[in-house]
């Protein structure tokens, strides 16, 4: 069994900054492939950041430039550095780790930019 925990959505004035937080436990004995991707209700999930098989990071377009994927020192452990906000990257923030055959998710943050 895995399990994803996000932490470290909130509100957010346009132009702050915010720091999520992932961390994927359970039944997982390498590094693997994890990512982070949003969701506005009513619209199809999509994605933000990832770090693919081979170790490369993938951004979306829309966020180049303002956000950062890192890991951290602990194993499955991921970070999203998020500067430059605007009220459009309101959305609910979800992690996945990829422990193959499958795929797993956290239950997301809410990041709301707003003034």
């Amino acid at each position: 069994q895995v399990q994803v925990v996000e932490s470290g959505g909130g509100l957010v004035q346009p132009g702050g900054s915010l720091r999520l937080s992932c961390a994927a436990s359970g039944s997982i004995l390498s590094v693997n492939p994890m990512g982070w991707y949003r969701q506005v209700l009513g619209k199809q999930r999509e994605l933000v950041a990832e770090f693919t098989n081979s170790g490369s990071i993938n951004y979306a377009d829309f966020v180049k430039g303002r956000f950062t994927i890192s890991r951290g020192n602990v194993k499955n452990t991921v970070y999203l550095q998020m500067h430059r906000l605007k009220p459009e990257d309101t959305a609910v923030y979800y992690c996945n780790v990829e422990v193959p055959p499958n795929v797993y998710w956290g239950p997301g943050t809410q990041v709301t930019v707003s003034s």
